[in-house]
C-alpha cells in the first residue's frame, strides 16, 4: 500500500512524557535527543528516540495537551500503541489514491512543528490502522495543507 516511501517512526500516546521516555529508551535501548516538541496542531507534545541501529525506524511519543487534544480520549482507553508513520515522496498522490473504502483521510494535510512544518496527514485503514503521512524533505509540497489547530473531533 506504500509503496513510494518508507516506515519513518511508531507512536505511543503515553500520559507523560517526562515520566516515560527513560523507561521507554532503556526498553529499547534507543537514544533520546532531548527535544519535545508542542505542536498546537496536533493539540500533542511530542519526543522521539532513535534505536541504536541506523535506518530503523523512530518511536514518537506522543503526550496529549489539554483536555481537546484529539489523542486524549485514545489516552483515557489506556494509551499505548497509536499510530504508524510512513514518510511518502508525494503526499498529494498518497492522500488521492487512500481516499477509497480500503483507506479513509481522517485529517487533511496539517504542517508537523517536529518535522520543521513538512505537512503531515491522517487515514485509517479499513483493518483499523491509524497511519500518519508525512511528506519527504525535500520535495515541493503538492497537498493542501490545513492550518488550523487540532479539533476534539478529530480522530487522532
Amino acid at each position: 500500500m506504500i509503496s513510494d516511501g518508507h516506515l519513518h517512526h511508531v507512536g505511543y500516546v503515553v500520559e507523560s512524557i517526562d515520566s516515560s521516555i527513560e523507561g521507554f529508551a532503556r526498553s529499547l535501548s534507543a537514544e533520546w535527543d532531548g527535544k519535545v516538541y508542542s505542536d498546537p496542531y496536533q493539540a500533542a507534545a511530542v519526543t522521539f528516540l532513535y534505536p541504536g541501529v541506523p535506518g530503523n525506524p523512530a518511536i514518537d511519543l506522543v503526550e496529549p495537551i489539554g483536555e481537546n487534544s484529539p489523542t486524549r480520549r485514545f489516552l483515557k482507553k489506556g494509551g499505548g500503541l497509536h499510530h504508524v508513520c510512513y514518510e511518502v515522496t508525494d503526499l498529494a498522490a498518497r492522500l488521492a489514491s487512500w481516499n477509497n473504502p480500503d483507506a479513509r483521510i481522517v485529517r487533511q494535510a496539517c504542517p508537523a512543528v517536529a518535522f520543521n512544518s513538512r505537512p503531515i496527514a491522517w487515514a485509517y485503514t479499513r483493518y483499523g490502522l491509524l497511519v500518519e503521512l508525512l511528506e519527504a524533505a525535500g520535495q515541493p509540497c503538492r497537498a493542501a495543507v490545513t492550518v488550523a489547530p487540532a479539533q476534539s473531533k478529530g480522530a487522532q
